[in-house]
C-alpha cells in the first residue's frame, strides 16, 4: 500500500490509499480509501509508516510507541476566545489587524490570569509554553511581542473608547431603560501619574494616591460604560458628567439613573435633573433627612409593627414619591454595631480619665485634655452620643441615653426618593430598582479582586492608566455574560424568578431558588455534574490540552493531538455555545 496524490486542475489534489500489483505488463491499482479531507501531518505519518520495514518497528519492552513532546492547556482559552466571538467583541472594539488581536490577547489574559503588561508580553514572545502560548498561537500574534507592542495596543484602544462604549450602550441600553451608577477608588504605589490623589479611600487604604472609577451598568449589572477621575472627586460630581455623557454622546433622553444618597444629592437634583423633564431618577435620603421626616410625623413608627413598607408624601418633597422601608436585619445590625462603637469610645475615653487622675505625669490643661477627648470621641463616629466636661485638671463623661434611644427607634429604616416618568412602577417596584444598585457593587468586587485585578496600576501615564482600567471593564464584560451562560454549572443563580418568588417581600433580603440551594448543598447540578465557581471552572478547562505527540518510529513526522473533554467539560462549553478545541 502506498499513499497516491492525484493533481486535479480545478479543484485540490486527491489524496488516496492505493495498492498495486502487475498483472502481465500492466499495474493494476486499486483504491482502498479516500484520505483527501485528513490533515497533511496525518497523511505524512501514514506515508512512513507504510515506507517503513513492514509498517512495524520495534519497540523494547516498558516503553511507549511514542512521546508526548509538549502539551498546552488550550481549553479555558478556547472558552474565553469563543464566548468573545459569540460577544462580537473585534466589532465592538473596532481595531483591526495585529492591533487588534493583540487588544484581544490583552482582554482575554485579563480573564484567563491577569498580570502586568510587561509578564503577559513576556509569555507571548517567544516559546513562553503554558495557556499564554496558546493564546499567542489562537490569536496568531508571532513570536516577537513586546510591551511597547502591548502598550501601543493599550493606547489604540483608548482612543476608541467613546466608540467602544457607545456600540455597547446601543446593544443594552434604550430610552426608558434603568442605568445604574456608583463610583469606587483604588489605589496605587506610583507618585508621577497625573490622575493619582488623595481622597476618601474606599480600600480603607489610607495615606497612598488613589484613582476614583465611575461605572454605568445595566440593570442586571452589565457594564456599558467606565470613567477615571482624579482620586479626590466626591461622588456627586461624576454624576454630573454621566447625564451629560448619556444624552449628549449616547443620544438616550429617556433614562431612570439609579445612585445611592451620595450620588444623586439635592444639588444635582436642583442642577442636572430638574433640567430634564423626561429623565427620572432613584436614590435614597440620608439618616438626618430621616429624622425630620420622623420629627414632622410623616413617618409614623408604629405602622411598620405589621409592615415592612409604606408609601408616604411630604410638602418638603414636592412631585416625588418617598418609599419608607424598615428590615428588622439591618436593625439589629446597626443596634449590634452602635454598641460596639459606643463601648470602644467609653473604652478610650475612661483611658483619658485614667491619664488625668494618674498620680505621675497626669494629663493636665484643658487644651490638652479637650484634644484628647475630641480625638476619641471622633474616632469612631458617635461623639454625640456622650456628654463631656473638661477643665484644667478635670474631666467627666457620661452617655446621652436618651439620644441613643432616639437614634435607635430609626434602626433599620430607609427611605427610597424617585421621581420617575409615566407609567409609575409600584411601590415595591422602587424599592427592588434602588437594591439593584448591589449589582454595581458586585461588579466592583470582581474588578478590583482576585478575579480581574485592576490593582495594582503598574501606569504612570494618565491614557494608559484609563485605558487600562477600561481594558479591565472590557474583560468584566467578557466574563459577565459567560457567568450568566455558565450559570447551571455555577454557585450562582439560574433562575431568578424562582428566586423572586422565596423573597417575602420587595424589603426582605434576597433568596436563592430551590434549585440554587439544592447546588449549594449538594455540590451537583441536578444531572449529576459537580458545581464550580468560575474560577474552578477555567482551571477545570484548562485541563483539555493540545499535545504534541512523536512516534518512535523513523521518518514519521510529530503530530497533534487535543484530550477528549469530559461529560463536564462538553456541558461548559454547550452552554457557552462555543465549539470544543
Amino acid at each position: 500500500m502506498y499513499v497516491d496524490v492525484v493533481p486535479n486542475r480545478h479543484s485540490p489534489p486527491a489524496i488516496l490509499l492505493r495498492e498495486a500489483h502487475r498483472a502481465d505488463d500492466k499495474i493494476i491499482k486499486r483504491t482502498i480509501a479516500n484520505i483527501s479531507d485528513w490533515p497533511m501531518d496525518k497523511v505524512d505519518a501514514l506515508r512512513a509508516l507504510l515506507k517503513s520495514n513492514g509498517g512495524m518497528q520495534v519497540v523494547p519492552s516498558g516503553e511507549a510507541p511514542m512521546d508526548i513532546t509538549r502539551s498546552l492547556p488550550v481549553g479555558h482559552v478556547a472558552a474565553v476566545l469563543g464566548a468573545m466571538q459569540r460577544l462580537e467583541m473585534a466589532d465592538i472594539v473596532g481595531l483591526d489587524g495585529i492591533v487588534g488581536q493583540r487588544v484581544q490577547a490583552l482582554i482575554a489574559a485579563r480573564i484567563l490570569d491577569p498580570q502586568s503588561k510587561l509578564a503577559t508580553a513576556q509569555g507571548l514572545d517567544g516559546e513562553a509554553g503554558g495557556w499564554i502560548q496558546t493564546l499567542s498561537d489562537a490569536l496568531e500574534l508571532g513570536r516577537r511581542v513586546d510591551e511597547n507592542d502591548l502598550y501601543a495596543a493599550m493606547d489604540a484602544l483608548h482612543a476608541r473608547q467613546a466608540s467602544i462604549e457607545r456600540a455597547l450602550v446601543h446593544r443594552h441600553l434604550q430610552d426608558g431603560s434603568l442605568v445604574l451608577y456608583d463610583l469606587t477608588s483604588t489605589y496605587f504605589h506610583g507618585h508621577t501619574c497625573p490622575l493619582g490623589k488623595m481622597g476618601y479611600s474606599r480600600d480603607g487604604k489610607k495615606g497612598l494616591l488613589q484613582i476614583t472609577v465611575g461605572l454605568l451598568c445595566t440593570r442586571d449589572g452589565c457594564p456599558v460604560a467606565v470613567e477615571v477621575f482624579e482620586g479626590n472627586s466626591g461622588d456627586p460630581g461624576t454624576f454630573t458628567a454621566q447625564v451629560a455623557k448619556v444624552q449628549e454622546r449616547f443620544g438616550l433622553k429617556r433614562v431612570v439613573y439609579v445612585g445611592d444618597r451620595g450620588m444623586i444629592t439635592n444639588a444635582r437634583i436642583r442642577e442636572d435633573l430638574a433640567t430634564l423633564p423626561e429623565v427620572g431618577w432613584v436614590t435614597c435620603l440620608r439618616a438626618p433627612a430621616i429624622q425630620e421626616l420622623r420629627d414632622q410625623g410623616a413617618i409614623q413608627l408604629g405602622v411598620f409593627d405589621s409592615q415592612d413598607m409604606a408609601e408616604i408624601t411630604s410638602d418638603d418633597y414636592p412631585d416625588e414619591r418617598l418609599v419608607v422601608c424598615r428590615n428588622p436585619l439591618l436593625a439589629e445590625e446597626r443596634a449590634r454595631k452602635r454598641q460596639e462603637l459606643l463601648a470602644a469610645t467609653e473604652s478610650a475615653l475612661n483611658e483619658i480619665v485614667a491619664r488625668v487622675r494618674r498620680a505621675k505625669r497626669p494629663l493636665r490643661g484643658a487644651a490638652d485634655i479637650g484634644r484628647s477627648v475630641e480625638r476619641a470621641l471622633s474616632h469612631h463616629k458617635v461623639g454625640k452620643h456622650f456628654n463631656v466636661d473638661v477643665t484644667d485638671d478635670a474631666f467627666v463623661w457620661s452617655r446621652n441615653d436618651e439620644r441613643v434611644r432616639v437614634e435607635a427607634e430609626l434602626d433599620g429604616f430607609y427611605v427610597i426618593r424617585a421621581k420617575v416618568p409615566a407609567p409609575q412602577p409600584a411601590a415595591a417596584d422602587l424599592v427592588a430598582t434602588y437594591k439593584g444598585l448591589s449589582a454595581v457593587e458586585r461588579a466592583f468586587r470582581t474588578l478590583k479582586g482576585v478575579d480581574l485585578k485592576i490593582r495594582p496600576i503598574h501606569h504612570r501615564l494618565e491614557n494608559r492608566v484609563r485605558a487600562h482600567v477600561l481594558l479591565c471593564t472590557l474583560a468584566y464584560y467578557v466574563e459577565f455574560h459567560m457567568r450568566t451562560w455558565l450559570a447551571p454549572i455555577l454557585f450562582q443563580e439560574d433562575d431568578r424568578e424562582a428566586a423572586q418568588a422565596e423573597r417575602a417581600s420587595a424589603v426582605a433580603p434576597a433568596q436563592r431558588s430551590p434549585a440554587a440551594k439544592a447546588k449549594a448543598q449538594t455540590k451537583r447540578t441536578p444531572d449529576g455534574l459537580a458545581v464550580h465557581s468560575f474560577p474552578t471552572l477555567l482551571r477545570d478547562l484548562a485541563t483539555i490540552t493540545l499535545n504534541t505527540i512523536q512516534p518512535r518510529i523513523t521518518g514519521v513526522k510529530p503530530f497533534t493531538k487535543t484530550t477528549l473533554p469530559t461529560v463536564f467539560q462538553r456541558r461548559a462549553f454547550e452552554l457557552l455555545h462555543v465549539p470544543l478545541p
